[in-house]
């Protein structure tokens, strides 16, 4: 691995990159997420990744500028503008950190006392985003997307067609909300908390605008291009922890054993991954597999990393000036 990372010249990421896609097109396993309406109707064969580094560079293959809604990976965000808005005693009062095992949209909470296991599953999510709405009322729908669209360094939307879809079915995650209000987890109304999730759920990106959100996140906070701080030092520390840990549903073990970096994954076909002080890099495909996560993207991931060597243990990491001269 050494001797193949040396070899790196600064175009060999474009040829990585273009590869990939080929290696894994026509892998066709997986099911769109058709418990939300909306998502059902995606192209299925829509297959786009991206790599943006700390210094601004931007590399990307197949469809990478295609849209599609960010679900689950909003969460991430969320919980970092959470952390930084209430303070992160407060956050851990109401949402652990610790990996759940079970189904993303669970109705399970830690035995103990009773809150969320962590803020990459619904229960965990919907109370993080009720405290940034205690502390930003009505405003906490612009706040979010506000700063998302800092991350990715462009003005983000909303589609209002999934958000409706997710409104009109969402009856899980309102339960959810309920058992969180009963148990004290949740302070907001149930009502005003889980249609602000549904929104932030239903934000628009590109595989791009998700490679420059990790790099934002891997840059401590700021946005390479923009060079805007987006979020707090401390609370992208603690994000990436529990993304780390947590972020891949009830793969996360197997994540951290294949890949090795922060991520989290969406139902909408989405992965953010962050490879700290490095680089950002994201992937779309919309065919999932029984955990929610999508399969070309899990497979594009762990070429990447092995590639490239970014698995947090990996010898070759940042120690190569190979791969310094790419980040760089």
């Amino acid at each position: 691995m050494d001797a193949k990372v040396t070899a790196i010249q600064p175009s060999w990421i474009d040829t990585i990159l273009s590869s990939i896609p080929s290696r894994h097109i026509e892998n066709t396993e997986g099911d769109l997420a058709d418990y939300i309406p909306e998502l059902a109707a995606a192209d299925p064969d829509r297959f786009g990744l991206a790599i943006a580094t700390k210094a601004g560079k931007l590399y990307c293959a197949g469809d990478a500028e295609h849209p599609f809604t960010i679900q689950s990976i909003s969460k991430a965000f969320v919980y970092c503008i959470a952390l930084e808005l209430a303070g992160l005693d407060p956050v851990l009062e109401n949402v652990g950190v610790e990996p759940s095992g079970d189904a993303f949209n669970a109705i399970l909470f830690a035995p103990h006392n009773n809150r969320p296991f962590n803020p990459m599953v619904n229960a965990g999510a919907i109370t993080t985003t009720g405290l940034v709405r205690d502390v930003a009322g009505n405003g906490a729908f612009d706040l979010i997307l506000d700063r998302l669209s800092d991350a990715a360094g462009r003005r983000l939307s909303v589609d209002n067609a999934v958000y409706r879809s997710e409104a009109e079915t969402g009856h899980r995650n309102r339960a959810i909300g309920h058992l969180l209000r009963s148990s004290g987890a949740l302070q907001s109304p149930v009502e005003e908390a889980v249609d602000l999730y549904f929104r932030q759920c239903a934000i628009l990106v590109t595989a791009t605008d998700l490679a420059r959100m990790g790099a934002t996140l891997a840059h401590i906070g700021e946005n390479p291009v923009t060079g805007r701080q987006v979020f707090d030092m401390m609370a992208v520390r603690a994000t990436l922890a529990v993304m780390f840990t947590c972020g891949m549903y009830d793969y996360s073990g197997n994540w951290a054993y294949d890949v090795g970096v922060p991520a989290k994954s969406g139902v909408g076909g989405g992965i953010v991954g962050v490879v700290n002080r490095q680089l950002g890099i994201g992937t779309y495909s919309p065919r999932l597999d029984t955990k929610g996560n999508s399969i070309r993207g899990l497979a594009s991931f762990k070429d990447v990393a092995d590639e490239l060597g970014l698995h947090v243990f990996d010898a070759s990491n940042v120690g190569s000036a190979a791969i310094r001269s790419f980040i760089e």
